[in-house]
């Protein structure tokens, strides 16, 4: 990529943005022989996947994503086709207990990893409670092989997807849960409030309230993840997953640029041909360009996309809860008033009544700061002691806010106050942490950090119904490609199967290798 000690302006392959999407599918062209070239507008890679000194040397922060989950069943890393793993350092350790609920009285509820052990966890509540949760995980585990096969590959047309399950019995019922709200489900089959709402907590992470249609099926999906592979947190922090990434691809001769802000997408003869820069430098793309473009943007950045395609993809709507987080560098470990046992992945910081609950995801819907946090906390630091300095800890802790708030208030003026909110709220179920520094992020800033969470959106644009698979963003750009536009290439939270680390840029990859004439079962490999 380098001329005569000069950065080479043309590559086969320009990827704009380092979110680990877009490295992913640019890692997968690099091993292929095309060299590439990514362009980074922050001083920093990774986009939601990046590991910061927020705070104070040597604690280090995972200023989005945290826990790396259903990425552990893509081919990426489940059969290490890039040896990000054997190759590159990444590395990851398992946990038994993922997930727990801490309730205000200091009940607790844990999700491990072992059946069992979860089933005894929630008879505690509800001996019928503790059936139907089996029930669920042995239902969920006999659809992983479905749900891993379709989540890593471009998706099918929805109406094939919808007529395919109609056919037999399993496959209608499948629809019926698909189409239902998590709260729908979970009174079907659960007796005890908190019960339900350990579960109910699961859709909220995913920036939905448990009452919104189409939720249903996550249930199945969170658990048959977690118990065939476990939340994997990355040694060294989330950002381990793009470095390895990043080396891969200079590995292979390409090369991943901080600090150049792509504005616009060229387009010649209805052909993307490369990118000019804010600074005014152009690159081009010999073969193609792949772009981690929100939908909102798109149209805008480039020149030629259909008036209809572009109306669509700016009415995309957004999530309803942004997130506000709180990144704290501690002289200690968190102490929990409900025992040294709450030592998860994923703390859940719950009410006592599932109705305050729903009523907190209803303020949100309304634009609200909701009455009761709904506070999540991670200190990884248990697990991870690559993060602080000895003896030390770091907390992630995070709530959901709306993107403007009702009272006219900014949040660059009110962060610190909500922020106090928080760690206000965490003292109800902890000792009070002994808090060196933090860092908070409100949803403007996570706007800030990436153009792909516009809005504060974590995941780009809400997961619903009608912005899911083949849908999602909208059914022009479902498929990674922009109609009328050749060999430009999307990726990024709002194309599917969504937010969250999932490594897929390794379909939109499969898409451009098959446009390119590769094989991708050949090439799509570091040997």
């Amino acid at each position: 990529m380098f001329e005569g000690g000069r950065l080479a302006t043309t590559a086969d392959i320009v990827c704009v943005g380092s979110g680990h999407n877009g490295l992913v599918a640019a890692a997968y062209l690099a091993a292929a022989g095309k060299k590439v070239l990514v362009l980074e507008r922050n001083g920093w890679f990774g986009g939601g996947v990046v590991t910061r000194e927020l705070t104070v040397p040597g604690f280090r922060h995972d200023q989005h994503s945290m826990a790396h989950i259903f990425i552990q069943a893509n081919p990426l890393l489940l059969n290490d086709d890039l040896r990000l793993k054997a190759r590159y350092g990444l590395r990851y350790l398992f946990p038994d207990l993922p997930m727990m609920s801490v309730f205000e009285d200091g009940t607790t509820l844990g999700l491990y990893r072992d059946r069992e052990r979860t089933y005894s966890e929630i008879a505690r509540f509800s001996r019928r409670d503790a059936e139907g949760y089996r029930e669920i995980s042995e239902q969920a585990q006999a659809w992983m092989p479905m749900l891993t096969a379709s989540l890593f590959a471009p998706p099918i047309p929805v109406g094939a997807s919808y007529a395919l399950l109609d056919q037999s019995r399993e496959g209608r019922e499948l629809f019926r849960i698909m189409s239902m709200s998590s709260h729908d489900l979970l009174c079907e089959r659960f007796e005890n409030d908190k019960v339900r709402m350990h579960f109910a907590r699961i859709a909220g992470e995913n920036l939905v309230a448990p009452d919104e249609q189409g939720t249903g099926i996550g249930t199945f999906v969170f658990l048959g993840f977690l118990e065939s592979y476990g939340f994997g947190v990355p040694v060294g922090g989330s950002g381990s997953l793009t470095q390895a990434l990043v080396d891969c691809i200079r590995d292979h001769g390409g090369q991943v640029l901080a600090d150049t802000d792509v504005t616009r997408i060229k387009v010649a003869g209805g052909r993307a041909t490369g990118v000019e820069t804010g600074d005014g430098r152009a690159f081009e793309a010999r073969d193609a360009v792949i772009g981690a473009i929100h939908p909102h943007l798109l149209g805008d950045m480039m020149e030629g996309v259909d008036p209809l395609v572009r109306k669509s993809a700016q009415a995309t709507q957004f999530s309803a809860a942004a997130c506000v987080t709180v990144h704290a560098a501690l002289n200690a470990p968190l102490r929990f008033k409900a025992g040294e046992h709450v030592k998860a992945v994923m703390i859940e910081l719950l009410p006592n009544e599932y109705e305050q609950l729903r009523r907190s995801f209803d303020d949100l819907r309304y634009g609200q700061l909701s009455q009761y946090p709904l506070i999540g906390v991670g200190s990884l630091t248990l697990f991870d002691n690559t993060r602080a300095p000895a003896g030390k800890a770091v907390a992630h802790i995070w709530d959901y806010a709306p993107y403007r708030r009702r009272d006219g208030r900014s949040w660059d003026e009110s962060k610190a106050e909500f922020a106090q909110r928080m760690l206000s709220h965490l003292g109800r179920f902890a000792d009070n942490p002994d808090i060196i520094a933090y860092h908070c992020d409100s949803p403007v800033d996570m706007e800030r950090t990436s153009p792909s969470f516009l809005h504060g959106d974590l995941h780009g644009i809400a997961t619903t119904v009608y912005q899911s698979g083949s849908h999602r963003p909208t059914p022009d750009l479902g498929q990674y490609t922009v109609p009328g536009i050749e060999r430009f290439y999307l990726v990024g939270p709002f194309q599917y199967p969504g937010g969250g680390v999932f490594g897929a840029g390794r379909a939109t990859a499969m898409r451009m290798f098959e446009d390119l004439g590769l094989d991708f079962d050949k090439r799509g490999r570091v040997r």
